[in-house]
């Protein structure tokens, strides 16, 4: 059996995080392992308290992983401090990771930034070169190549900036009213491919970015390329979307278990 590794926060909510991508991995058929940043309490409503592990314990937990059962891909997501992101750094490249998709959460949807400078600094220069894919929206893409995106001309010149300083693939993702839901992936040396999406009338979109991620790096893991495992990717979160799961009094989770059926239903 494939194995892949989340390295992120656990929401509490069980929407986003560490959860969406344990659903999200186990729903693609590959065994799902985590190393956990941060614990949240959260709801549909949002966030009201964060405790981060500590260096020390993350680098415990990585440790336990690499040394037993090695994972195939890794998908690592919000990551607030240097410190973590150094450790993360370091560990992968200790084990020789592959396969590492990394979703750099830094600005919220509103704009907010979620992560201080240091710490994008941080994942600039140590982490984000080490992925095989980074998959930003438009507001931390502009922060990556430091240019406004407000076309899909824009989208395709930043993607080209940020691949050639990180030396990694981009999937750019367009759904921040930029366009109808289409992503952009972008790998050096070879021709930029758009993945077209219809946008989904379901305001419930928790954890949409960690479960994209997810379902790319569960591809990864079983040897697809990665252009395929972004086609896959994307039908599996539009399916997600799709089956109109409405939990919670805010913007609820998605239905990570939509295709799952058998024995055990009902």
């Amino acid at each position: 059996m494939y194995t892949a590794l989340t390295i992120a926060g656990s929401d509490s909510s069980g929407g986003a995080g560490i959860q969406a991508d344990i659903k999200t991995m186990t729903a693609n058929r590959v065994y799902a392992m985590s190393a956990i940043t941060a614990l949240t309490a959260q709801n549909t409503t949002g966030v009201t308290d964060i405790m981060e592990v500590t260096p020390k314990f993350l680098a415990e937990q990585l440790d336990s992983i690499f040394t037993d059962i090695h994972p195939d891909a890794i998908k690592t997501g919000m990551v607030s401090s240097s410190e973590l992101i150094e450790t993360i750094a370091e560990k992968l490249t200790e084990y020789h990771a592959k396969n590492i998709v990394v979703d750099p959460v830094m600005v919220a949807t509103s704009g907010a930034r979620l992560i201080s400078g240091d710490a994008i600094s941080t994942l600039k220069s140590k982490l984000l070169p080490l992925a095989t894919v980074i998959t930003p929206n438009i507001p931390e893409a502009e922060v990556l190549s430091e240019m406004e995106i407000k076309t899909e001309a824009d989208m395709e010149k930043a993607a080209e900036v940020i691949c050639n300083t990180l030396g990694c693939a981009v999937l750019l993702k367009g759904g921040h009213q930029l366009n109808d839901a289409n992503d952009l992936l972008f790998q050096k040396g070879k021709e930029p491919v758009w993945f077209h999406g219809k946008r989904i009338d379901n305001p419930n979109t928790h954890g949409t970015g960690c479960t994209l991620s997810s379902a790319i790096a569960s591809n990864l893991a079983k040897g697809r390329d990665l252009e395929t495992s972004v086609r896959y990717a994307k039908n599996y979160i539009s399916g997600a979307l799709a089956a109109m799961l409405d939990l919670g009094k805010g913007s609820g989770p998605m239905n990570h278990a939509f295709a799952i059926e058998g024995e055990y239903e009902g």
